[in-house]
């Protein structure tokens, strides 16, 4: 059996959005790749990507579950892990106090736990190797204490700082960390969320594919973190000087059930 001297990438949550969008960078970039998600239609997002060349596995595994990750970890089979881009993520909608905690764990376990359990996998081995690229899809959400998306927002604000600490204690390891900072993208993520009643549920998004090539390139370039659009940077840079309780208001204004302005 021959052997691929083409690179691996591995790209979770890459059925829909922007993980479909990172792995397509990556295959159009020359990489092998392992797609992941956990639902069957990541299998469909495999066959797109295979037509731009390449060897590309579909995995369909719950990385929400430690199972799930050591399912994902076996079937890479010990080959090099040249890129892992871990943008597996889930959000919820509503009031804390109304969500079934199944749900509030789904999102945690997903965003946090799942996460920084395939990091670790992964990144030992690249340690070993003294070679390796991570991106972390964090969010500007990170910044903001986000009122009727609370959990979701505290879980990236875990990951924004995770993802920068981690670069710092891998330097001079020949492994870099990056961390993609999206604002809204359209992506199936506002539906599966339940916010297509609110003000930023209705409101325009930038697009996927254009975020996940910024983020793809910032990877590519060993870069420490990227926030995506130039208005999402003004939000980021505001968000920094802005008092907490001020922007949790914000954030309720638009994140509240109900909250869409109806023409």
């Amino acid at each position: 059996m021959s052997v691929s001297m083409r690179p691996l990438a591995v790209v979770t949550g890459a059925s829909t959005g922007i993980g479909a969008e990172l792995a397509r960078c990556c295959a159009e970039e020359g990489f092998d790749l392992i797609v992941v998600a956990d639902e069957p239609e990541i299998r469909n997002a495999a066959r797109e990507i295979a037509l731009l060349g390449g060897s590309v596995e579909a995995v369909e595994a719950d990385l929400s579950t430690l199972d799930g990750v050591d399912a994902l970890y076996d079937r890479i089979a010990g080959r090099p892990v040249d890129a892992l881009l871990a943008n597996a993520g889930r959000g919820l909608g509503n009031g804390f106090l109304d969500q079934d905690f199944e749900d509030v764990m789904r999102v945690v376990n997903t965003n946090i736990t799942g996460t920084i359990y395939l990091v670790q996998r992964i990144g030992r081995d690249m340690r070993r190797r003294g070679d390796g690229r991570i991106l972390i899809t964090g969010s500007i959400a990170g910044f903001i204490p986000g009122a009727y998306h609370a959990v979701y927002n505290a879980s990236k604000a875990f990951i924004d700082s995770f993802s920068i600490a981690l670069r710092s204690e891998l330097k001079g390891t020949g492994v870099t960390v990056t961390c993609l900072m999206p604002g809204a993208t359209e992506t199936a993520f506002f539906t599966r969320a339940g916010l297509l009643d609110t003000r930023i549920g209705q409101s325009k998004k930038d697009d996927a594919g254009e975020v996940a090539e910024i983020g793809f390139r910032a990877m590519m370039n060993g870069d420490s973190e990227v926030v995506s659009g130039w208005h999402n940077k003004v939000q980021s840079a505001l968000a920094s000087i802005t008092p907490a309780t001020i922007l949790a208001e914000q954030h309720r204004k638009f994140a509240e059930p109900g909250s869409a302005v109806t023409h």
